[in-house]
């Protein structure tokens, strides 16, 4: 009895399902083949809301998601990260791994766009325009560092255009991804924050009150590849065709952004 008491513990104990991290978001189903895909951090709600589609589709198929800035995200998959599809929020993150030839062939396209917006804690007053961060009024504005978060870098190139980078030199907050400056807005430890129109939307605790004029900085542009280590390179294919259908484009839709054309 107390060997059969042992057995079915151990069975329960590897029955349990794992937590995912903070970092990563799993499936709880158990399939035949996991996915590792990494993606930008103002991807996760879209991303999260498209897995149950994909499952339905698919229920042999786990995806496991690693979200994070473009540019650390980069560092990983370049240092060795099991990673099996990328999903960046500029191309020149993407650029890079192409020109290491860590991409598999044939398999990278533009998937998404977006837009670049300032944003402010919902109950601030006096802020209505880009030219408003240059006020007594404003102390703290927060946006991701350019040189490993693509907003960040977008809003760079904004502040150039509108001739304010040095005006507004001493006032920046550099966070490690897009989601951080949200949450510096939200919390009202900033007094605005640039982000993408997407992250605006998936907040009740800011409003937008400007949106950078297109040709004030890059193309946004999302592209997405297969990785060339990839342990399961025809399920990492399968998934990238599956963002691009009608119920993918939907839920992207959805969330705030834009198919890209290719």
């Amino acid at each position: 009895m107390a060997w059969m008491s042992v057995a079915f513990l151990v069975v329960v104990g590897c029955a349990q399902v794992k937590t995912p991290t903070p970092s990563a978001t799993s499936t709880t189903q158990t399939g035949a083949v996991t996915l590792t895909v990494s993606a930008a951090a103002s991807l996760q709600d879209a991303l999260k809301a498209i897995t149950p589609i994909y499952e339905q589709q698919q229920p042999d198929v786990m995806i496991t998601y690693n979200f994070g800035s473009s540019g650390a995200l980069q560092q990983q998959i370049e240092q060795g990260a099991p990673i099996d599809v990328f999903i960046s929020a500029a191309p020149k993150q993407m650029n890079a791994l192409q020109n290491k030839n860590l991409l598999l062939a044939d398999t990278r396209k533009n998937l998404l766009t977006n837009q670049v917006v300032l944003v402010t804690p919902k109950d601030v007053t006096g802020i209505s325009d880009f030219k408003d961060l240059t006020g007594n009024k404003v102390s703290k504005v927060a946006m991701g560092n350019p040189d490993s978060v693509p907003a960040g870098q977008y809003g760079k190139e904004v502040f150039t255009s509108l001739k304010m980078s040095k005006s507004l030199e001493s006032k920046f907050v550099f966070a490690k991804d897009v989601r951080q400056v949200l949450s510096y807005v939200e919390t009202g430890n900033v007094d605005a924050g640039i982000v993408y129109a997407t992250d605006a939307k998936a907040s009740d605790k800011v409003k937008v009150v400007a949106t950078a004029p297109a040709n004030s900085h890059s193309p946004i542009i999302y592209p997405i590849a297969v990785l060339k280590d990839s342990k399961n390179p025809d399920a990492a294919k399968g998934f990238v065709e599956f963002l691009g259908s009608d119920p993918a484009k939907a839920m992207f839709t959805k969330y705030g952004f834009s198919m890209a054309g290719n």
